[in-house]
């Protein structure tokens, strides 16, 4: 049965659906629906929701029943994601499993509560201290944004380690027919490595401190191992129209929507356009993306930033073709024609020449 929720609402049932009964949250636009969907919810399901006093009581929250065997996850938007890094990097050099979601916001600082793709580097890379990596999803609708959260969960507890949804405004906000079709689960297996009392059993340790010259080395060695097989085995994306394309929009969430609009509205030029929509950002597509710029005239990525993901794209290519990049910052939300106007600008004048003026008839 298809209901009509916003992604934050989605990502909330879905979670509920994957078994989460430990949610843990702080008040900040724009994902309160997420956090108030939650505190209906979770009593319903004999689950836990506490609206802690502050982002680093709930990240630690989380840290608590993800290390007792939970599932748990925590919701925010961009500031309050930067209070949590520190909890975050603890997560990841515990190992333990848990869902962190992200409905970005503009900034820096404060910013405002427009949508927003400015926190791709702090996802990405580690926004925390350390050598250590978050799977990222990136959902583009409503009905992904509960497909991945569900998935979320697994993944978190395949490879013992933080999962980030990188939603944003848009996609947090926006009303869409959803439906949740996969298992709704109750009784998870227990986990072997669980804090959960050493009653009649040898005693269980979860930590990320290691005092003994050496053991740290060891220790990230391993996290790297463990990271090298996420990347073999977790990489997803999405092309479109790609075996013919002169121009290939590299975008994903709300800006790949718009730029599907963009591919719409320019069929009727002489250039064709495809589209790479990374639903991984984390471990990122850069593989398939190096094999498709040694077969089209350039790139064009798009981010609702002032330039992040098109570091890994350019990355990917290594000089193979162009890389161009068009951005909107503070709110600002990219259009089909601004996106139709910078492939014109950037084609190759032979082909530009040949091509109309994209306002030109274009509705």
């Amino acid at each position: 049965m298809k209901q009509l929720l916003t992604g934050n609402e989605a990502a909330a049932e879905s979670a509920v659906y994957a078994g989460c009964r430990y949610y843990y949250g702080y008040p900040i636009t724009p994902q309160n629906e997420l956090i108030n969907y939650m505190s209906v919810r979770m009593p319903q399901v004999k689950g836990t929701f506490i609206q802690a006093e502050s982002e680093i009581a709930a990240i630690s929250m989380v840290h608590g029943s993800a290390a007792a065997g939970g599932r748990a996850m925590t919701s925010s938007s961009s500031p309050g994601i930067s209070l949590k890094q520190e909890g975050i990097s603890y997560l990841a050099g515990s190992e333990l499993p848990c869902v962190i979601v992200n409905i970005q916001r503009g900034g820096p600082g404060l910013g405002d509560i427009s949508a927003s793709q400015a926190d791709y580097f702090q996802s990405v890379k580690g926004g925390g201290h350390g050598d250590y990596r978050l799977i990222v999803l990136a959902p583009s609708s409503v009905q992904e944004m509960a497909d991945l959260v569900y998935d979320a969960f697994d993944l978190a507890d395949r490879y013992c380690n933080p999962v980030l949804i990188l939603g944003d405004a848009q996609i947090g906000q926006l009303m869409e027919p959803v439906e949740f079709k996969k298992e709704f689960r109750e009784n998870l297996p227990l986990k072997d490595w669980a804090l959960t009392g050493a009653d009649n059993r040898s005693r269980r340790i979860i930590k990320s401190f290691y005092s003994v010259k050496g053991e740290l080395e060891v220790f990230n060695a391993k996290l790297q191992n463990k990271y090298k097989e996420i990347e073999k085995n977790e990489v997803r994306y999405e092309a479109v129209n790609i075996d013919e394309a002169d121009v290939v929009l590299v975008a994903y969430g709300t800006s790949a929507r718009i730029c599907k609009e963009a591919m719409r509205k320019s069929a009727q030029f002489e250039f064709r356009v495809g589209l790479i929509r990374p639903i991984t950002l984390w471990p990122f597509p850069g593989e398939y993306i190096r094999k498709i710029s040694e077969r089209v005239k350039c790139l064009l990525t798009v981010e609702m930033s002032a330039g992040q993901m098109v570091e890994d794209v350019r990355l990917a290519v290594e000089g193979r073709c162009p890389v161009h990049f068009y951005g909107r910052t503070g709110g600002g939300v990219p259009t089909s024609l601004e996106i139709i106007n910078k492939i014109v600008e950037i084609l190759p004048k032979n082909m530009a020449a040949k091509t109309p003026l994209p306002f030109a008839g274009v509705k």
